[in-house]
């Protein structure tokens, strides 16, 4: 996956949006843009500077957060009820104001930034005035749950993201430190509010949320990722002053009690938690999922269609790992029992050992390094940007997913970085890495986010706005990329893990829309999964569980992917001789994440000027 949760990685997304040095709305060299065009790019940067004030984190994403924007760096978000009703006000009045533009008079990539920018403010808008838990929205109904809270993404962040060469760096550091004790305290609120409208996380969520911040509070103050990372990093650029004593007062005085207090929360609703996995139990809790797909996968696929999509690739897919696993050898038991063979084979797992996991890690750069060749055969246009593959910080290894991916800053100072999940090495058996990272590093996320960042012709409100339907459905259509590049060459095996996450996308779609839709539970899904794939159970589990606390999301990859290849078998059909594999990946990569909606008619503009024509509207 992209990001456990990238600020940007959903369409709801805008609302949240920091703003940053003034944006380039030509494209290339071409000229300014005029007329009904120029309103909507003037409106982009108004957005932009507007929402500069409610999240200083963008810039420090983007790596821009020095000279005029060094004002940022010592603030967070402000999370309390009343900065959230004002962003849910300024979401609709954008709305309002680009309805206001003459869409008709558009064409070209300015529509296509028009109905980009469209989507995401009408998505959101829709889930403000729809639904009022967790502030309104959709695809995230809990404020505290395992995945989410600032308990376990504002540490990562300032870890991760919060650049420290200077003094006032390290202050900034210190100043957000501050901000988090505050932030903690404001959702532990809105959680509260939630809660008395029946919000609450179903028990096996709450217990690995407990388990979780028990484990951050059992820790020793100094060994804390907050305080650690400063020292750490402050030491190594031999910066003056004391920085482990404040740090760790900031930490013991603001941090640590409020996170106490967030436990506390947690705890109480734990005697009257239900089972039931999923959001149908919410108010208007079936129309929250049907929102929520409609914002992960950016289409208008229907929660019926999603769970017979699944139904139907589970079993075409699993006809094709048939086949591959007997050229394997591999002849007895269902699919799903000769998958649970290979897992159990004591040949398909490194070491769980601090060696072992670093000899996982070398595996993984040797497969980047072996697929970089083949790129320029099938893309014109390739990153500048590097690749790094980390280990997921064991703070949060418990509740994070296998792999995921960060995309780098603009300013190219912090690369792009593929984390790998070690907590234990047999989640992760070899035949299933090559495609974890094809889909992670090469040619997935990295290639379509670095590239996505280097676009110069994107504006750059559309640079800092993911689609997880296009993201991730690239990173998944990027798997079955990989075979056709040659990469399975004489590896039946390794194919057949490629076809394992692909079915294991297509389970997501069923059990997703299964617990969301259907009224499985969290043991139906988990038994389906395992039963289907032949993971051990501790993957299924914790997959599972993050489908009950990110609803719709799963669904997005294969959505994507059907799309991406849906759009290929168009653009082949439509050109013949005339297409180029190339020229198609640049033009679908190069105009930035958009919607699957809109996808459809950047493919049809590429499909009319390889023709010759001029590209719709």
């Amino acid at each position: 996956m992209m990001n456990r949760r990238e600020l940007f990685a959903s369409a709801t997304a805008l609302a949240a949006m920091a703003a940053v040095p003034r944006l380039a709305n030509a494209q290339g060299g071409a000229a300014a843009p005029t007329g009904e065009a120029a309103k909507m790019y003037a409106m982009f940067d108004r957005s932009m500077e507007e929402a500069m004030r409610r999240s200083p984190e963008l810039p420090t994403y983007l790596g821009i957060d020095t000279g005029a924007m060094a004002w940022s760096k010592g603030l967070l978000s402000d999370n309390s009820a009343t900065a959230m009703a004002e962003n849910r006000a300024t979401n609709a009045r954008q709305l309002a104001e680009l309805r206001a533009i003459d869409r008709k008079a558009l064409s070209g990539m300015d529509a296509v930034n028009y109905d980009t920018v469209d989507f995401v403010l009408s998505v959101q808008d829709e889930g403000n005035r729809k639904f009022a838990y967790n502030n309104g929205g959709s695809g995230a109904p809990y404020a505290l749950s395992q995945l989410t809270g600032s308990y376990q993404s504002t540490p990562d962040f300032l870890d991760t993201a919060h650049s420290i060469e200077t003094a006032d760096d390290a202050d900034a550091y210190l100043s957000r430190m501050e901000c988090f004790g505050r932030n903690l305290d404001n959702e532990a609120e809105t959680a509260r509010r939630d809660a008395a409208m029946g919000v609450i996380p179903p028990d096996f969520v709450l217990a690995k949320t407990v388990t979780q911040m028990e484990a951050f509070l059992a820790t020793k103050t100094t060994e804390t990722t907050l305080v650690a990372s400063l020292v750490r990093r402050a030491g190594e650029k031999n910066l003056k002053g004391d920085y482990a004593k404040v740090a760790a007062a900031l930490y013991d005085e603001k941090v640590r009690p409020a996170l106490q207090r967030q436990l506390d929360l947690v705890k109480s609703w734990q005697p009257k938690a239900v089972h039931d996995a999923g959001v149908k139990r919410l108010p208007k809790g079936e129309e929250y999922y049907a929102v929520s797909l409609k914002n992960y996968t950016t289409s208008d696929i229907s929660p019926e269609e999603v769970h017979k999509t699944g139904l139907d690739l589970v079993k075409s897919l699993g006809a094709k790992a048939d086949v591959l696993m007997k050229k394997a050898g591999l002849t007895k038991g269902t699919v799903g029992e000769r998958y649970a063979a290979i897992y159990a084979d004591p040949a398909q797992h490194w070491p769980n050992t601090d060696a072992g996991k670093e000899a996982l890690i070398a595996s993984l750069n040797e497969q980047v390094k072996e697929i970089m060749p083949k790129l320029p055969t099938y893309f014109g246009q390739l990153p500048k940007a590097p690749v790094e593959i980390r280990r997921v910080p064991k703070a949060i290894e418990a509740g994070a997913p296998g792999g995921y991916y960060n995309s780098p800053s603009l300013d190219g100072k912090r690369p792009g970085i593929y984390w790998i999940n070690l907590r234990d090495t047999g989640e992760q058996p070899k035949f299933v890495l090559p495609t974890l990272t094809y889909h992670e590093a090469i040619p997935g996320h990295h290639l379509q986010l670095a590239l996505n960042n280097e676009a110069g012709d994107l504006p750059l409100i559309r640079k800092v706005i993911g689609f997880s339907g296009y993201s991730e459905g690239w990173a998944l259509y990027a798997e079955e990329l990989a075979v056709e590049m040659g990469m399975y060459k004489g590896k039946p095996l390794d194919e057949a893990g490629m076809i394992h996450d692909a079915m294991f996308r297509a389970v997501r779609l069923v059990v997703d829309s299964g617990m969301h839709y259907y009224g499985w539970s969290r043991e139906q899904a988990v038994k389906y999964y395992v039963d289907n794939i032949g993971d051990q159970e501790s993957g299924p589990i914790t997959e599972i569980e993050r489908y009950c606390v990110w609803p719709g999301q799963a669904c997005s990859y294969m959505v994507g992917k059907l799309t991406f290849l849906e759009q290929r078998a168009r653009a082949r059909k439509a050109l013949g001789g005339r297409f180029d594999i190339r020229r198609f990946h640049d033009a679908v990569l190069l105009s930035g994440g958009t919607p699957l909606k809109v996808l459809e008619n950047v493919v049809g503009d590429y499909i009319a000027t390889t023709k010759g024509g001029k590209a719709g509207a």
